[in-house]
């Protein structure tokens, strides 16, 4: 059996995780579109399947969501994130019946959608999509709490009420480079949108989200994202976080909900997806990258967490657009 050669080294700024989560998900493509109310009225929307953003500019509205025990109120400057598989209703009010929204948005190309009496204008609003790549799309969607209310008052909403403005008005307008621009936009929406979980993230499930939060095991966690091809112990994590060994190790579990190597080995599977799937890395290369001894090695353990050899992932993923199989970190 080959020894694979030492890993290169990695380039400035390796190890931020929040950076390194925004280039697994390779957030892009801003997909924005105006609505505005009046009267009494009620769109039913499907789930989104992929990350949306809801801000409402002038007026309130209603959001009422599968698995949601109280209907949410949005006012004026408020932005809502929807991330999971649920049907939500934007109503003028809770008890308004709804009517399918997406038939009447396909009947119409106009940026702006009205609903209502014309010429009356009780609620304006801004929708977009972020797309999200595949390598990390199940990820981002399997960790991020399904209903994310920003208030007006918060640090971000003003911001990413900003960033979908200009998002619409590029798209609208199709200025030059605009889907440069839109991409670009998409990124730091989804900042904006990690900011926000982040701040509340003890709130929620374990979770490799949740972990990046969480200031006592960050030492640990940017060792990890920095270096991810070394062996590290729990004994040179715990002495980075200033922790003995078991409380390091309790306290990785209850935020992470996994022991740290655990994470770590998790970590390296979902970089190899996301090189598999964008580059045209050779395995041999990308198992040293990595920190496995040998090619062989390395493909063993990426079979045993997706289900498949490596080069039959990276022609799968490639062939159909998303991956066939993923590991939670």
């Amino acid at each position: 059996m080959d020894v694979l050669p030492p890993p290169p080294p990695r380039p400035p700024g390796w190890g931020d995780p929040i950076a390194e989560t925004l280039e697994l998900v390779g957030a892009r493509c801003v997909l924005t579109r105006g609505f505005t109310y009046a009267g009494e009225w009620a769109l039913a929307f499907p789930p989104p399947g992929r990350l949306k953003v809801h801000a409402v500019l002038e007026g309130v509205t209603w959001l009422v969501m599968d698995g949601i025990d109280e209907p949410q109120t949005l006012e004026a400057g408020d932005v809502v994130i929807l991330t999971g598989n649920r049907r939500y209703v934007l109503a003028s009010g809770p008890d308004v019946p709804p009517v399918e929204a997406l038939p009447l948005l396909k009947a119409t190309v106009e940026p702006y959608h009205h609903t209502g009496p014309q010429g009356v204008r009780d609620v304006t609003a801004l929708s977009g999509h972020v797309e999200l790549e595949a390598a990390g799309k199940d990820l981002l969607l399997g960790a991020l709490p399904p209903l994310m209310h920003m208030r007006a008052g918060s640090v971000e909403a003003p911001a990413v009420c900003w960033l979908l403005r200009e998002a619409f008005h590029e798209m609208r307008e199709d200025r030059p480079g605009a889907s440069f621009v839109a991409d670009h936009l998409a990124q730091l929406l989804f900042v904006q949108v990690l900011r926000t979980y982040l701040a509340g993230a003890e709130t929620f499930p374990p979770g490799w989200l949740r972990a990046l939060a969480d200031e006592q095991i960050a030492p640990a966690l940017r060792l990890i994202h920095g270096d991810p091809a070394r062996q590290w112990t729990l004994a040179e994590l715990a002495r980075a976080t200033a922790m003995s060994r078991t409380s390091f190790a309790d306290r990785f579990k209850t935020v992470a909900g996994v022991p740290p190597v655990t994470y770590l080995y998790n970590w390296r599977i979902r970089l190899a997806q996301r090189s598999l799937w964008r580059e045209d890395t050779p395995v041999a290369e990308l198992a040293s990258t990595l920190g496995y001894a040998s090619e062989s090695a390395f493909s063993n353990a990426f079979k045993r967490s997706t289900g498949m050899a490596p080069r039959h992932y990276r022609c799968s993923v490639r062939e159909v657009g998303t991956p066939s199989a993923s590991v939670s970190p």
